[in-house]
């Protein structure tokens, strides 16, 4: 186990994308995956209302903040403590909970959001079909909180585990938004089942 852990940390630390958001100054590497969909879909404009889940340690609101220039709202929401990250209002707590809702809409001054962004990841059990479905039941809840916070036109960005339950998924949203596609961004590890949902143009 020991050798193990040791061969990730040091595939982790030779990561490309690793050196790269350590010279660049971003808190992880995945902010790579989110550049490369607003290079390819772009997402995020100046005076934009923006919220997060999942978002610690921070390196997509970083990003985000960087896109809005100073205009706009970025809430950035997750379990864990963030650091504090400028233009960014940060909330400790579980999306799902009434409190933590609260202080969300306090923070939209009653105004719908233009882009969800969800990068969350349940805790791992290394067992395939306990994970999917937890991470299904994720995607869920976020597709509900998009679904009650979206204006007409938003979008709504969300990573999953390839596999059962996708379609299900991928299904609901075609519902409620008139594009959609997956996504697997470069930076994204190839050996990784993760993959992205990427849901345009809110409907009623």
């Amino acid at each position: 186990m020991a050798k193990s852990k040791s061969s990730w940390i040091q595939r982790h630390l030779n990561d490309p994308y690793v050196k790269k958001a350590q010279k660049q100054g971003f808190l992880s590497r995945a902010v790579y995956k989110l550049q490369e969909i607003q290079e390819k879909h772009p997402l995020i404009q100046p005076g934009m209302r923006v919220v997060e889940l999942g978002a610690a340690p921070g390196g997509w609101s970083q990003y985000v903040a960087q896109m809005l220039k100073g205009r706009g709202t970025l809430i950035a929401v997750d379990l864990l403590e963030m650091v504090p990250l400028t233009d960014v209002f940060c909330i400790q707590g579980d999306f799902n909970a009434a409190h933590t809702l609260e202080q969300i809409r306090k923070l939209m001054a009653g105004q719908p959001l233009d882009l969800v962004l969800s990068d969350m990841a349940p805790n791992i059990t290394g067992m395939k079909a306990v994970d999917q479905a937890r991470m299904v039941a994720l995607a869920e809840a976020a597709l509900s909180f998009a679904e009650e916070t979206l204006k007409p036109g938003g979008d709504f960005f969300i990573k999953v585990f390839d596999g059962s339950g996708i379609k299900g998924l991928q299904v609901a949203l075609k519902k409620k938004f008139k594009q959609v596609s997956i996504e697997k961004p470069k930076a994204s590890r190839a050996r990784s089942s993760e993959i992205y949902l990427l849901a345009k143009n809110f409907y009623l």
